[in-house]
């Protein structure tokens, strides 16, 4: 074993978290605002917006995020209107459209967490929340976003878990987060065990620490869950 190699290897590779971290928050916070939309136009009752709602995650649910990522960084430009624009300047750059494509994408799949979220409340919470006078933005805060949360928190986890791992295919439009830097060592040195070794360490222990903090959040919003005995087996 190399220590020497995987010494420098892991500094290279940690040099590169940085980016890979503003990837997974940017497109994950941009992302939970464009699903809040789309889980409002989805249950305002409106027919059109409902459509509109359902065609978006329909759409980025089910075409693959790297064909995705390519339209956003690659395709756009091929249109004059475009390169002419005052967006130009942003789609131009790397980072941008990849934080734009995992943004996009991941608001699909969040706002149907989201959703499942809303429908997991029951009904019997909101009328008892109604007949104590809590109505509007109230009963939202007390009751409805609490229990939502609560109930979609599991599956968004899992989205959130992914959206680390997904980061790497920013790689592929020229952003050197982890993945992209352990693809240019590997390059150079054609030792591909340890480096992608180290980089899938690396991400272990990003996933462990965000498992642990959802985990810690569910704990905070479960407190009649909280010691409660385990179900006698039969």
């Amino acid at each position: 074993m190399d220590i020497a190699f995987l010494t420098d290897t892991f500094l290279k590779l940690i040099a590169a978290l940085p980016m890979t971290l503003i990837l997974f928050v940017s497109s994950v916070a941009i992302g939970a605002v464009i699903a809040t939309g789309l889980t409002a136009m989805r249950v305002s009752g409106n027919p059109v917006l409902a459509a509109i709602s359902r065609a978006y995650v329909f759409v980025f649910r089910g075409s693959p995020l790297l064909i995705q990522m390519f339209l956003i960084y690659y395709g756009l430009g091929q249109f004059p209107a475009v390169r002419q624009s005052f967006a130009w300047p942003l789609l131009r750059d790397a980072l941008f459209c990849a934080i734009m494509a995992l943004a996009m994408c991941t608001a699909a799949y969040q706002a149907e967490v989201i959703r499942g979220g809303l429908q997991a409340v029951p009904a019997r919470e909101i009328e008892a929340a109604r007949a104590c006078g809590m109505s509007g933005f109230l009963l939202l805060r007390r009751i409805i976003a609490p229990i939502a949360l609560r109930q979609a928190l599991p599956a968004y986890s899992t989205e959130i878990v992914l959206m680390v791992k997904t980061t790497s295919l920013a790689s592929l439009v020229s952003v050197w987060e982890i993945t992209g830097t352990a693809q240019k060592i590997n390059a150079q040195t054609y030792r591909t065990m340890e480096i992608f070794l180290v980089a899938a360490l690396i991400y272990l222990v990003i996933n462990f620490v965000i498992i642990r903090l959802l985990g810690y959040v569910e704990y905070l919003l479960s407190p009649h869950l909280r010691g409660r005995p385990a179900p006698a087996s039969t």
